[in-house]
């Protein structure tokens, strides 16, 4: 670390056994056979009774403490298994049959990395000079998915960082319908590669705001002559993976903030949602909180958002534009002019800021900061959402340099022209412990820090296999980027 920095002495790592279930299907038999799933099913329902109900006592007592309601959850997925007109299973068949079709997946069973902070919704019951803080963190499971989770923490008085427990089973979100506008699908499907006569027919049939029930409401409507042009089908495919790229997520207010995860459910996030960076918005129209983040389907990234008033209840959507069409956008906490800004990097490896009239459709971005010393001569880009200060907006950026090592930097932007770099700091803040081994090597990483009481703390991934934190004086740190 640099001699501005001090590491606060605290760590979280990733725990394998923090797992959620999810809905296991073995996958194809030989064509004109069977599926694998009808095969199992039937192998399974022959089984003596007593051989279902001794193997059920097992897997409750050995599953059970890992689960809130592990009997209710693999009833669930055994019914999705089961034909339609299926009698009603007892307890035991439901255990054994929903276990067969079941598969545990622990969240961070690979790495845990790529913090954000932002002011915690609750500030209720703390001491003078305490500050409760909320963490996006990004969570690295099998196959290089990633998944979003939280954690809490209290910071001060003055220098100091207490991260709170992180127990309990996992809880994922109870998912429903998010709404769209016209407008914003119009957008989406261009950006998804253009749009023809049957989008624009089922466009003028949408009122102003819809869901994705309206939407199939508006498709069922469309006289017959339009679905037989062709292509027709595969515009409305198009226009159905962008409506149901939408939606909601919901936790119950009894699951304690530290056990939601928000898992992959998109198609354009099916292989992960990656660096969150969360803001917390100085505007009255609208959610409290914003978190950008990176999605991945396994061939190409875009950015994303979700929204969010109390970290229970999520609308997540897609973002629309040139700079949504790469990774690490960060929203400035306001509007300027009636507009909202946000740092993106649509070349790759330069900072720039874009604009948007709603916060979903942004403009080709305005680049403000290139690499320029060593530590970033591969690439820069921004750690979070700006933060504001006397002096200008302080971003935390990241730089690329040899041997592919990450460091932590800062630049600092004009408070009323956020495009005019006013200050840039010669060197990292916080570079990797010397030859730093891991889950991914040689890398220091954040997504957003905060500043209290005249601290910026920045929370950061170290190698991709812990959370560590860093606290920075910001006198001194604008004096020596404006001087």
């Amino acid at each position: 670390m640099s001699a501005l920095a001090v590491d606060a002495g605290v760590e979280i790592a990733a725990q394998g056994e923090r797992v959620v279930l999810r809905l296991f299907l073995p996958g194809e038999s030989t064509p004109g056979g069977d599926t694998r799933t009808e095969a199992v099913l039937r192998r399974v329902t022959a089984l003596p009774p007593d051989d279902i109900a001794a193997e059920a006592k097992v897997i409750l007592e050995r599953f059970g403490p890992r689960h809130p309601d592990l009997l209710a959850m693999l009833r669930a997925n055994a019914e999705v298994v089961l034909p339609v007109d299926a009698p009603t299973l007892d307890d035991d068949s439901a255990v054994v049959i929903g276990a067969v079709f079941s598969a545990e997946y622990a969240v961070e069973g690979a790495a845990l990395c790529n913090p954000s902070v932002v002011e915690h919704p609750d500030q209720t019951a703390l001491a003078p000079g305490e500050l409760r803080v909320l963490l996006s963190v990004r969570s690295i499971g099998e196959g290089h998915i990633s998944s979003i989770q939280f954690c809490e923490a209290i910071i001060g008085p003055e220098r100091t960082w207490r991260f709170l427990p992180r127990d309990g089973w996992l809880h994922t979100a109870t998912l429903g319908e998010a709404t769209w506008t016209r407008a914003h699908l119009v957008r989406a499907m261009v950006h998804s590669g253009g749009s023809g006569e049957t989008a624009r027919a089922v466009v003028q049939s949408l009122p102003p705001r819809f869901s994705a029930a309206t939407f199939e409401a508006a498709v069922n409507g469309l006289r017959p002559a339009l679905l037989q042009q062709e292509g027709a089908r595969d515009e409305l495919n198009r226009m159905r993976i962008a409506v149901d790229s939408a939606y909601s997520a919901e936790f119950s207010p009894t699951e304690p903030l530290s056990t939601r995860v928000l898992l992959p459910v998109a198609d354009e996030e099916r292989k992960g949602m990656e660096d969150v960076r969360l803001v917390k918005i100085d505007d009255s129209d609208g959610p409290r909180y914003r978190g950008t983040f990176t999605a991945y389907d396994g061939h190409s990234i875009a950015s994303r958002v979700f929204t969010t008033d109390d970290f229970r209840l999520f609308e997540i959507h897609r973002l629309t534009g040139e700079p949504a069409r790469t990774k690490g956008m960060a929203l400035f906490p306001r509007r300027f002019d009636g507009e909202w800004l946000a740092l993106s990097r649509a070349d790759g490896e330069s900072t720039g800021v874009a604009r948007s009239a709603n916060g979903l459709d942004w403009s080709r971005e305005t680049a403000i900061h290139t690499p320029s010393g060593l530590w970033e001569v591969v690439q820069s880009g921004n750690c979070g959402s700006p933060l504001e200060t006397p002096a200008g907006w302080l971003v935390l950026t990241h730089g690329v340099g040899p041997m592919r090592s990450y460091g932590i930097g800062a630049i600092l932007l004009d408070l009323d022209d956020p495009t005019r770099v006013i200050g840039v700091l010669d060197r990292p803040l916080i570079e990797p412990p010397d030859a730093i081994g891991g889950y991914v090597p040689n890398v220091v990483y954040t997504c957003g820090g905060i500043i209290h009481e005249g601290v910026l703390w920045i929370p950061h991934g170290v190698a991709d296999q812990r959370i560590r934190v860093a606290s920075v004086m910001l006198a001194p740190l604008l004096a020596e980027m404006t001087g």
